[in-house]
């Protein structure tokens, strides 16, 4: 009986040198306290909330997303309000588009960067809109066309015209071709038209004919007792005969590009830029880089520079997409250094331009081009040159601020002898030119100019003759009439306004056309 006794002696003995086990740990506290929670059903799970700790008017709010953008071509239909036409015409414009489905890609793929600021100032003159379309007819989207007779710009402003509507034109910049302000000129402009004539077609008649051109022709109607709307009027040259006409055959193909096998793609009806403004001179390349934008896209949306820096008054709007806005005003506020690589510099008594070239390390032609001087004119000592720098300087900013920037004249010289009837605006324009630059050629220090008096112009282009104009744009490969319309072309007939519910057919306008690419 030894053995169990020497067993529980062991055992004993073991269970007195053993450590005491450690108490139990408690659980880890929940994050959410499950208590407060109802058991989970397999209905949808009820939620208990518990009261807030302070008022529901101390919640910070955020604002409601906005809707998604819609198509901005439907917006655009849905504000037609001009009467339509129809008639050979209208039919040639539509063929001349539907037959060139690459150009017409080209025209749409320009418009997206411009055409919302475009629509909402429309819109908001309450004016039919419709008119936003007309840079397609003036210069097919291109802010830098420029027309034989010297219009310039998305709208093809005329120089003096411009002026006229506030349109800045200097060494540094050309308004006619700026974005914003072009746009509001040419909205001025077709609004004082509409106010005198009440009536869309004939304004718009008068916006590439000149209103006293329309005044005569409906005066003259009105003598022989005839009708005087726009599709009644006699003695209109060929191109305001095809002014309207071609805008009805843009309506048309915007109102339903399938029918014309054309495809425009969607344009979002939401802003493409912002503006961003500035006091501080800069080089274009140099604004082009802070925004992070490639130079083309930046010159695309800011046009109106004519030299490689932006300067020339006191304060500039750079128009860029919304997120390089804030990039480039982000890296524009650290900046506190020159932003400017060039300065100016005076020619001297007996010195060439392949001297002056040659000193700054550029080419004859590109000294010319920045310049903005011809290859035949004559540049006299002491005219102001823009030329480059190794780096930018504050000298240099100082230099272009103090300096006088002029242009070299580099056309003909034409000699008019004015009539009766003439005035110094009209002189001015039929040769392409300012009012201010036949006075200053002239040493005229008012615009009167007298019956018989000599005027000495200087201009690129040839007048024009008087009572019409050219304002074909460039960038727009006109077409000859001569081949494809009888000399006396029937005139454009009204028809009824297309109804706004047209824009029912625009539901397949993403669909490719079989003869070009996608807007």
């Amino acid at each position: 009986m030894r053995l169990p006794r020497l067993y529980f002696l062991a055992v004993a003995a073991l269970a007195a040198c053993a450590t005491p086990a450690p108490p139990p740990v408690a659980p880890p506290k929940p994050a959410i306290d499950v208590s407060m929670l109802e058991p989970m059903p397999y209905a949808p799970p009820k939620v208990v909330l518990q009261a807030l700790p302070f008022a529901p008017s101390d919640v910070a709010e955020l604002e409601p997303l906005p809707p998604p953008a819609g198509d901005l071509w439907d917006r655009i239909v849905r504000g037609y309000g001009i009467p339509d036409l129809e008639g050979p015409l209208v039919e040639k414009w539509e063929r001349y588009y539907a037959d060139r489905p690459d150009y017409v890609a080209r025209m749409v793929d320009r418009s997206r960067r411009y055409l919302y600021h475009i629509v909402s100032e429309v819109e908001g003159r309450d004016m039919p809109l419709e008119i936003a379309l007309l840079p397609m007819v003036e210069s097919a989207f291109n802010p830098n066309a420029t027309s034989v007779a010297r219009a310039a710009g998305m709208w093809q402003f005329m120089p003096s015209t411009g002026q006229h509507f506030g349109l800045k034109q200097n060494w540094w910049f050309d308004s006619r071709r700026d974005v914003l302000a072009a746009t509001t000129g040419a909205l001025d402009y077709l609004q004082k038209l509409h106010d005198e004539f009440d009536d869309w077609q004939l304004s718009l008649a008068a916006y590439n004919w000149g209103e006293g051109n329309v005044r005569r022709a409906i005066a003259r109607n009105k003598a022989k007792g005839l009708p005087t709307d726009y599709a009644s009027l006699t003695g209109m040259p060929a191109e305001t005969q095809n002014y309207v006409p071609k805008l009805q055959a843009v309506k048309n193909i915007v109102a339903d590009p399938l029918r014309y096998n054309l495809s425009l793609g969607d344009v979002p009806d939401a802003p493409f830029f912002t503006v961003v403004k500035t006091t501080k001179l800069m080089d274009v390349k140099r604004a082009a880089e802070l925004a992070e934008l490639p130079l083309d896209e930046f010159l695309a949306l800011n046009p109106q520079h004519n030299r490689p820096v932006i300067a020339g008054a006191d304060e500039y709007a750079i128009l860029l997409p919304i997120d390089n806005a804030e990039i480039f005003a982000a890296k524009l506020e650290l900046i506190d250094q020159p932003l400017v690589s060039w300065q100016a510099y005076r020619l001297k008594p007996n010195e060439t331009l392949p001297q002056v070239a040659t000193k700054y390390a550029m080419s004859v032609e590109t000294l010319l081009a920045i310049n903005g001087i011809g290859t035949r004119a004559r540049v006299p000592a002491g005219h102001v040159l823009l030329v480059p720098l190794q780096r930018p300087t504050t000298e240099s900013v100082g230099s272009l601020a103090q300096a006088v920037f002029t242009s070299v004249p580099s056309g003909r010289t034409f000699y008019y002898r004015v009539r009766r009837g003439d005035s110094l605006a009209g002189i001015a324009t039929r040769y392409g030119v300012s009012a201010q630059d036949v006075r200053h050629w002239n040493n005229m220090t008012q615009n009167q100019v007298a019956v018989g008096q000599r005027l000495r112009i200087v201009a690129d282009v040839a007048p024009t003759v008087r009572g019409g104009k050219a304002r074909q744009a460039a960038a727009v490969k006109p077409i000859s009439t001569k081949a494809t319309a009888p000399r006396r072309p029937e005139p454009a007939k009204a028809a009824p306004s297309r109804s706004p519910a047209s824009g029912s057919k625009r539901t397949s306008r993403a669909a490719t056309s079989s003869g070009g690419p996608r807007g």
